[in-house]
């Protein structure tokens, strides 16, 4: 198994197909956790949107203090849980800049301990720290899965696979590439099985044609 050219395939498809998560550049751990925070539940579109929103008002937790929960409510709708999630970045950016001097945790087990932080968060900033972390979200642990490279029931199962069989060195690049991806050829619903360059060894393909 060619970890690195996989990989890289699902990366130039996710950017030539224009995918939400290659869209927006985020510049700093801070961007990338709150990113994150909002995908949780949320379709890649609705989060974007309120991505680009809130990045609009908001460049870092000093900001995001400043706004009332009512005010951040408005400008991440219509995200899945807006309000729950309004509490808790908020939270999130008073703990930052009291225990923290305004930067994000560098540890697992700090970044956990922020209000509705929880693994996939977590290792999605750590990945962009570029510290060995593999972010499992439902398009890794959907595609993954479709693929016959794991099989699992839940994404930390998945997880844990996975860094049994991905290379070290890549394991920062695989949620970016897979939600790529997932987002514009290996749909949770009507996947492009025709599109896909991986047809040789997907399971899943391999039930469509025996049906």
């Amino acid at each position: 198994m060619n970890w690195r050219e996989i990989i890289e395939t699902m990366e130039r498809i996710g950017r030539e197909r224009n995918a939400p998560v290659y869209q927006k550049d985020l510049s700093n751990e801070f961007e990338v956790l709150v990113s994150a925070l909002l995908s949780t539940r949320t379709r890649d579109e609705q989060t974007h949107r309120a991505v680009e929103r809130l990045f609009s008002v908001v460049k870092g937790p000093e900001d995001l203090l400043k706004l009332s929960e009512e005010e951040i409510e408005e400008l991440i709708k219509p995200v899945g849980f807006h309000k729950v999630k309004a509490r808790n970045l908020k939270r999130i950016a008073e703990i930052i800049v009291r225990d923290y001097e305004g930067k994000v945790p560098e540890e697992f087990d700090e970044l956990l301990k922020l209000p509705g932080v929880g693994r996939k968060v977590a290792n999605i900033v750590l990945a962009h720290m570029g510290k060995p972390a593999i972010a499992v979200d439902t398009h890794v642990h959907r595609i993954a899965n479709r693929l016959g490279l794991v099989k699992t029931k839940k994404p930390e199962e998945t997880e844990e696979e996975l860094k049994k069989i991905v290379p070290k060195e890549l394991w920062g690049k695989l949620n970016k590439a897979f939600v790529g991806f997932g987002q514009t050829v290996c749909k949770p619903l009507k996947p492009m099985c025709n599109d896909c360059p991986f047809k040789s060894f997907c399971e899943y393909f391999k039930n469509l044609k025996e049906k």
